[in-house]
């Protein structure tokens, strides 16, 4: 981890409900997989990736909304140097979500 981050947590009840979405796009990629393997039809390989991807992009969010509203509102009503790190941390967590 690098320096000057601290360790996050996971909810729980949340934790929980990640492991189960996470399990289902493990899945999906080894259905994925066989896909290529028995060489089926090009679109419907994609229409499976788009799948994923949105299973993925679901879970990123739920994670930074996570983050948003436990982390980084803890650091802020801490304020300092703290503050803004976390602050600086999940706007940089957002432009790698948008990029991709």
């Amino acid at each position: 981890m690098p320096a000057g981050h601290e360790h996050g947590y996971v909810h729980y009840a949340h934790r929980e409900d990640y492991l189960k979405r996470l399990r289902r796009i493990e899945g999906q990629a080894r259905g994925l997989q066989r896909m290529v393997e028995e060489e089926k039809y090009c679109i419907d390989i994609l229409t499976q990736v788009s799948a994923m991807t949105k299973a993925l992009q679901s879970v990123a969010l739920g994670l930074l909304e996570e983050h948003l509203s436990h982390c980084v509102v803890d650091a802020a009503r801490a304020g300092g140097p703290e503050a803004d790190a976390k602050v600086r941390e999940a706007s940089e967590a957002i432009a790698r979500l948008v990029r991709s």
